[in-house]
């Protein structure tokens, strides 16, 4: 399959500067792409370039098929960009703001309307169609922030911390929204900071740092790459420090961490000898109320590779 998305060996240099080393990307159609490292890593630097408003020191990337170098008409044509930070025109009401756009990407004028009134439901903004810009929330201008991306309904949407400063509740509609929109067949790359949510509705992410690809796939896969042993977390009643006694002399537990009633603890072993584990502790009596594997995170993940500790 013709990857939507291709970034071959890009790389940006400012004088001394090295902020992207020689990136290798490949997005499929309809995937949310999640790029995640720290402030600098590199990550606006890769956006700009994909929305032809940065060009490279090397390399070249396609989106849907155009090069960003060679063909910037049609790359803009393709992509829906919104920065991590964006204004609005105040004075200006939200169809008109839409409208606007419209304008400059040629729609003709007897179909934006309808265009308009879709999108606007689409974001669930019909309510403020005629509200002005300025006087909106911070969730609402996000979301016609992004609603402008989809004016002239481009198949890649590149988003840049779209759930930047939202409340809990916008960025659970921010999430559905991004959901909705691979389902209609857009391919998203998207960035965050809240990596939990990242997550949720990624198929693929990659963490970068210092404009170097750490890591590329689906979350699972990744997840799996920063673990070699089974972290298993054990809860109890009371008599926790002669659980953690017995935890501790088992030759399969790895970094035990106690406190509390809570025992966690790195087991290196089979199924087999997590089950002995477990029928020691009943054995001494003592009151278990959970003895569970606990899955990595993406936080997990993250900190991890971007400290060097998996290569």
């Amino acid at each position: 399959m013709i990857p939507v998305i291709e970034i071959v060996n890009f790389t940006k240099r400012y004088e001394n500067f090295l902020a992207v080393d020689c990136l290798h990307l490949s997005i499929a159609k309809a995937d949310i792409y999640g790029l995640i490292g720290p402030n600098g890593a590199g990550k606006t630097t890769t956006f700009k370039f994909l929305a032809t408003l940065l060009p490279p020191s090397d390399g070249d990337a396609w989106v849907n098929g155009h090069s960003v170098v060679d063909d910037v008409k049609g790359v803009r044509r393709s992509i829906g960009y919104m920065p991590d930070s964006f204004g609005v025109y105040d004075g200006m009401r939200v169809w008109e703001f839409l409208d606007f756009f419209g304008v400059a990407y040629g729609i003709p004028k007897a179909k934006r309307k309808k265009i308009i009134d879709d999108i606007l439901v689409l974001v669930d903004l019909s309510h403020k169609r005629d509200d002005l810009v300025n006087g909106l929330s911070r969730g609402m201008k996000q979301r016609l922030c992004l609603a402008k991306t989809l004016v002239h309904d481009p198949p890649v949407l590149i988003l840049d911390e779209p759930a930047s400063g939202l409340d809990p509740r916008a960025r659970v509609e921010m999430k559905e929204l991004l959901r909705e929109l691979r389902n209609m067949g857009k391919t998203i790359v998207v960035s965050s900071h809240i990596l939990s949510e990242l997550a949720d509705y990624c198929t693929k992410i990659g963490i970068i740092e210092r404009g170097k690809l750490l890591a590329n796939g689906d979350v699972k896969s990744i997840l799996a790459q920063i673990r070699e042993n089974t972290l298993i977390e054990i809860v109890v009643l009371d008599k926790w420090k002669e659980a953690e006694t017995i935890a501790a002399r088992c030759p399969y537990v790895k970094h035990l961490k106690g406190g509390g009633n809570t025992i966690r603890v790195e087991f290196k072993g089979a199924l087999e000898k997590m089950a002995e584990l477990h029928c020691e502790l009943v054995s001494a009596g003592i009151p278990l109320l959970w003895f569970r594997e606990v899955e990595p995170n993406l936080e997990e993940a993250f900190l991890k590779l971007t400290k060097g500790e998996v290569q």
